[in-house]
């Protein structure tokens, strides 16, 4: 899974226009329409066979700034809890983002995207808050739809320097059903080479989705764990209260 795209899954499985991303890892090639947006009020952590760490509150903003091409950013608060050490909570590592679509989606062919990711070291390292340098993802994406499933996936590469750091790959595919625009379900499967040079590769799932709300609100739930070296991951979570505008 190194550096394949899998190409093949998403030609196989059948889709559906839905919102995508957030609760999950994998991601999709679909920008916010032009001059629109959307807003995300989130937290996710992981807990893993030291402690739990992860982000929250933080938002995520996205904007359409020009055709097929998004803004992206998310203000986090970080937190690391170490089992038998102090917990810490402060602002994390701020990440910025462009999204653009490459190619349309027709009857035979997937849409493609880019995704670009910056990772801005504003969280304190020594507080394992942050990574102390900036970070960068490399990815592409691919999205076909049919009926009412819908699939994405692909996947990049990170660009992680640091201390013990080596950079590495991330890959993932999803499948979705969504009983209406607001109200979807899915699941995701990823796999991650080492991110440290001691570390091992890593493989897990998520399970989630979407319920409408009250206002034009969305509940986005996901939960998971590893399924490969689970002891980076022993238990992960998504919740999220999602707006478009």
């Amino acid at each position: 899974m190194r550096k394949v795209v899998l190409v093949a899954i998403l030609w196989l499985i059948p889709t559906a226009s839905a919102l995508a991303g957030p609760p999950f890892l994998t991601d999709d090639p679909i920008p916010v329409d032009l001059y629109h947006g959307e807003i995300y009020l989130f937290s996710t952590g992981t807990r893993d066979e030291g402690g739990t760490s992860g982000l929250g509150p933080a938002v995520e903003f996205n904007y359409g700034i020009l055709p097929d091409t998004q803004f992206h950013l998310i203000t986090p608060m970080a937190y690391d809890a170490p089992r038998g050490e102090d917990s810490h909570f402060g602002y994390g590592d701020t990440e910025i983002g462009i999204k653009c679509r490459l190619v349309h989606q027709t009857d035979f062919l997937p849409a493609i995207g880019i995704f670009p990711l910056v990772e801005i070291p504003t969280g304190d390292q020594d507080k394992a808050l942050g990574n102390g340098q900036a970070q960068y993802f490399l990815p592409l994406w691919m999205q076909k739809d049919f009926g009412k499933w819908t699939t994405y996936g692909g996947g990049g590469y990170w660009i992680n320097p640091g201390s013990g750091n080596k950079n590495y790959w991330f890959s993932g595919i999803l499948l979705q059903y969504s009983f209406s625009d607001t109200f979807y379900l899915g699941g995701e499967i990823f796999h991650q080479t080492a991110d440290t040079v001691d570390g091992k590769d890593s493989s897990g799932f998520n399970i989630g989705g979407s319920v409408p709300l009250a206002g034009n609100f969305q509940l986005l739930l996901s939960a998971g764990r590893g399924l490969t070296n689970s002891s980076v991951n022993r238990f992960s979570y998504y919740i999220g209260l999602y707006r478009a505008f």
